[in-house]
């Protein structure tokens, strides 16, 4: 062998030694992977708690995460669908699963974020227990949130449900004692009736528009199998389920220091809901 030829291969040698260092040393430098998360526009509350998860997808697990987001309540999971994000985080079990049964779709849950309880207010009583015979109570009209009311009320005591999960009506009342008038509106009128009505339930963020404080409620949804349905969620396209960076994403939302944030930020307005049990 030639000198020549003898210097071309060890100049190979070195390259491929040197190229295979830094696989070794910095393994992860050429698997970055980008993530787009579709999230609703006009929440500064939520920041920073979007700003730590996308610290902590690229620190620890080298992934990218870019933001898309949407005015309306429609959009996020039609850009799912078209591949226009990778990941949406807005909507909880209930929302998605209407979503998909109208749209024949197919996104999947693939991880809890968190969770705002629902509240009975009342400017008339302290206590559930003070209802009396035929007073009227107001809950949403929408079938997501009237249903997620009804369950409040089984849960206070005021009423019994027939048996089953899913969405439930005011059809699906099997025992009403103190026969209460259920009357439904819409979600964001709610709050404006409490001043007519014994009782109202008010979803958190209309109550937040009505500067109803949480400590004005006198009753809060209890985080049992009844609430899981109305936990916020990650949501992504069927095929994409098990993609790392998928699933990096969801780790990196579901830490101890988000939910220090969502507990700063929101106080008991919202919690974490992938540490709940939902039994």
């Amino acid at each position: 062998m030639s000198n020549k030829s003898k210097i071309i291969n060890s100049i190979i040698l070195l390259v491929i030694i040197v190229l295979g260092y830094f696989s070794f040393v910095f393994p992860n430098q050429a698997k970055v992977q980008t993530v787009r998360i579709g999230i609703m526009a006009g929440n500064k509350e939520d920041d920073p708690i979007w700003a730590e998860v996308q610290k902590t997808a690229k620190e620890k697990y080298h992934v990218n995460v870019t933001f898309k987001r949407f005015t309306d309540y429609s959009q996020p999971n039609k850009a799912l669908e078209n591949g226009d994000i990778d990941i949406n985080s807005f909507q909880h079990y209930a929302f998605l699963d209407a979503y998909n049964d109208k749209n024949n779709s197919d996104l999947k849950a693939v991880g809890r974020t968190y969770i705002a309880p629902i509240h009975i207010y009342s400017k008339t009583y302290k206590n559930v227990s003070d209802f009396q015979s035929g007073d009227t109570i107001v809950v949403p009209n929408d079938a997501s949130n009237e249903s997620r009311a009804l369950y409040v009320l089984k849960n206070a005591g005021l009423i019994e449900l027939s048996s089953g999960s899913g969405l439930k009506t005011t059809k699906d009342i099997t025992s009403n004692p103190k026969n209460l008038k259920i009357k439904e509106i819409a979600a964001d009128q709610t709050a404006r009736t409490l001043g007519d009505a014994k009782g109202v339930v008010v979803n958190g963020n209309y109550a937040t528009a009505a500067n109803l404080s949480l400590k004005d409620a006198i009753y809060e949804e209890p985080l049992n199998k009844d609430a899981k349905l109305w936990a916020n969620i990650f949501a992504t396209r069927s095929k994409d389920t098990n993609k790392k960076e998928i699933k990096d994403v969801v780790k990196s939302y579901q830490t101890d220091a988000v939910k220090e944030i969502i507990a700063k930020q929101y106080g008991s307005a919202e919690e974490s809901a992938w540490d709940k049990n939902f039994n």
